[in-house]
């Protein structure tokens, strides 16, 4: 039998950071830890190490298909597959940044959607049987941030194919650059992003009706992080509790699912109870 194998992206800090932590102490296999910087990468893993878990550590740019790409070649080297994959990597401009919305617009949906995109084309194909992959999303991930009922009816289309999403996603960058983006898609990229993602999970998961491969998108809380300024009530470890259930507890029929922090599969189109705000 070969070794289990976990990647978790963008996880040398952060809720990704907890969740690494949280799979090394219960999963049966390895787990890694994975950063675009090597010194704060192997730093983190210094840190699990003092704890007493044995994370391993691998470089990994999502936004770099060639990094994923050596990645890839490395774990199906090594392992032969993959059978756990946390998406967790994003990057959030803050709520007063001075870069223009167009800028903030490319930059985080290149990072937010197309490098996750692109990073599960990467390695989806080497997911073994029993994997599960889990896009971690944000209460801002929820489709009623969406201003557009004709958007939101498109987003939720159980004929949405990835193409079709990520011509979305160029729909709303051409409406920040022509400054008309607010009445439809409202006014944070970072939510747009977050929408895709879970609407992404649910592509995914049709995608792979077929086989033994379980997607879901999850909601992690707002959690004290650098991306919340450490505003969040939550703590990390908090946070990385309803991903870690996901990649190890949750039963095979929580599927396709937008997951809420409390470990609960919630309706993704209607209004919330608890709005739960992340940044």
């Amino acid at each position: 039998m070969p070794t289990k194998v976990a990647v978790v992206t963008g996880s040398n800090k952060g809720i990704g950071f907890a969740i690494v932590r949280g799979l090394c102490k219960r999963f049966d296999g390895d787990v890694y830890l994975t950063s675009r910087d090597i010194n704060r990468g192997q730093n983190a893993v210094a840190e699990l190490n003092n704890e007493g878990l044995r994370p391993k550590y691998h470089q990994l740019d999502i936004t770099d298909p060639k990094s994923v790409e050596k990645f890839r070649d490395y774990l199906k080297e090594n392992y032969g597959g993959l059978d756990i994959l946390v998406n967790n990597a994003a990057i959030a401009f803050k709520v007063n940044a001075p870069e223009p919305v167009i800028v903030q617009a490319e930059q985080t949906l290149f990072v937010n959607f197309y490098s996750v995109l692109s990073t599960c084309q990467i390695l989806f194909p080497i997911l073994r049987n029993g994997a599960r992959v889990i896009n971690i999303t944000s209460s801002c991930g929820h489709l009623t941030k969406i201003k557009s009922e004709k958007l939101r009816n498109r987003f939720k289309d159980p004929n949405l194919t990835i193409e079709g999403l990520s011509s979305m996603m160029q729909e709303y960058i051409d409406a920040a650059k022509q400054g008309t983006h607010a009445a439809d898609w409202g006014n944070s990229s970072y939510a747009v992003a977050k929408v895709a993602i879970t609407a992404l999970s649910k592509i995914q998961q049709r995608m792979y009706a077929d086989k033994d491969i379980i997607v879901n998108a999850v909601n992690p809380g707002y959690a004290a992080t650098d991306m919340t300024l450490h505003k969040g009530p939550l703590t990390i470890d908090e946070a990385a509790r309803a991903p870690v259930y996901l990649a190890l507890d949750a039963p095979d029929s929580v599927k396709g699912q937008y997951v809420w922090k409390d470990k609960s599969a919630i309706s993704w189109e209607e209004e919330l109870a608890d709005p739960d705000y992340i940044i």
